[in-house]
């Protein structure tokens, strides 16, 4: 059995939801925050056997699709509010970062 921990974005996460259960899958879903976009993103666990990993992993790489975004920066801590300008920047978001973990035991009670 293998543990598929995925953090997508928060925009990206109910059709994937919806995706993976209409295959039959479920997964825990825990709220976290970006480090550098300080955007809410959602992180999913999803148990499955390891015959099913390759098409898990699909499903997520079609919902989850990479996309240019304009945003503006924080300032910095070192700079006065009232003589920074913000420059919208425009960044690559979505997509998803995937960790597979090997698991020794399961049990559901």
């Amino acid at each position: 059995m293998m543990l598929i921990i995925v953090v997508v974005q928060d925009q990206d996460v109910n059709r994937l939801l919806s995706a993976l259960m209409d295959k039959g899958y479920s997964a825990t879903k825990l709220a976290s925050t970006g480090g550098f976009l300080r955007q809410g993103n959602t992180t999913l666990l999803i148990g499955v056997e390891d015959d099913k990993l390759n098409e898990v992993t699909a499903i997520i790489k079609d919902i989850c699709k990479t996309r240019k975004k304009l945003v503006s920066p924080l300032a910095p801590v070192d700079q006065t509010l009232n003589t920074y300008i913000p420059t919208p920047v425009e960044v690559e978001v979505g997509g998803a970062t995937l960790f597979t973990i090997k698991v020794d035991s399961f049990e559901k009670m």
